[in-house]
C-alpha cells in the first residue's frame, strides 16, 4: 500500500494523487443553476429561480443543501423539459403531477408548473427580478412572492417553520409584509408564522387591528 507523506499536502510538490477535498454542496447547487438557467435563456423560455437558490440571489442563507427550483408556465413545461434533454439532461415526471424534475452536474432540478396549489402564471414570471446570481444574470421571484409560496405550501403535515424563519428574518426588508397578511390572513399556519414573527421582533404587529390576537 502507498503511504502518502503527510507534509506534501501543503506543499509545493503535492501531485496530482492527493486527496481532494470533499465537494462544495453550495457551489455544485449554483453551478447546476447556472446552467440551467442559461439554457432556459437560450430557449426563451420565460422562467423565474425559485426556492432556496432564490433565497440566496436575494441576499439570504448563503448554504444550500438541498435542489434548484424553477418556476415555469404549465403550457411551457414539455418545451422545457425537451430543451433541456437536448442539452443531454436527464428529465423525468415523479409522481407528483405540478412538476418535472431533472439532474444537472449530480443536483437535482425542480421545474416546478403549480406553486401552492395554483399554475404558475405569467403575471407571477413578469413580476421576477433580473439579479446576478454569481456570474450568471436571470429572473428570479421577487422575496415577496418566493415568502408566499413558502408559506401558503403550509399544511398539518409539513410545516417547518424552522427552515422558513432563515429567509423571513434575513430577507424581511425586501418583503412586502402588508401583502403577505392579506394573502395568508385566513390561513391557519401561515398566520400562526406571522404571530411568530412579531414575537421574535422579526416584524412589527398589524396597527390597525386585523394582528389583535387577545
Amino acid at each position: 500500500m502507498k503511504v502518502r507523506d503527510a507534509g506534501r499536502a501543503g506543499g509545493d510538490n503535492a501531485g496530482p494523487d492527493v486527496d481532494e477535498l470533499p465537494p462544495d454542496r453550495t457551489q455544485a447547487i449554483l453551478e447546476a443553476a447556472k446552467e440551467v438557467a442559461s439554457l432556459l435563456k437560450a430557449g426563451e423560455h420565460p422562467f423565474a429561480l425559485a426556492g432556496g437558490v432564490a433565497a440566496y440571489a436575494h441576499g439570504g442563507p448563503a448554504t444550500l443543501q438541498h435542489d434548484v427550483d424553477f418556476c415555469v408556465l404549465p403550457e411551457d413545461a414539455e418545451a422545457v423539459a425537451a430543451t433541456l434533454r437536448k442539452a443531454g439532461l436527464e428529465v423525468f415526471q415523479p409522481p407528483e403531477d405540478w412538476l418535472l424534475k431533472a439532474r444537472c452536474r449530480g443536483q437535482h432540478i425542480d421545474l416546478i408548473f403549480q406553486m401552492a396549489r395554483h399554475p404558475v402564471s405569467r403575471e407571477l414570471l413578469n413580476r421576477a427580478e433580473e439579479l446576478m446570481v454569481e456570474s450568471v444574470r436571470m429572473p428570479v421571484l421577487t422575496a415577496t412572492d418566493m415568502l408566499l409560496g413558502r408559506l401558503k405550501a403550509f399544511t398539518e403535515h409539513h410545516c417547518d417553520f424552522g427552515a422558513v424563519l432563515p429567509i423571513a428574518r434575513t430577507l424581511r426588508e425586501k418583503i412586502d409584509w402588508s401583502r403577505i397578511r392579506s394573502e395568508c390572513r385566513d390561513e391557519p399556519m401561515p398566520d400562526a408564522f406571522l404571530y411568530l414573527l412579531e414575537r421574535l421582533n422579526v416584524i412589527e404587529p398589524e396597527e390597525d387591528g386585523h394582528g389583535d390576537r387577545t
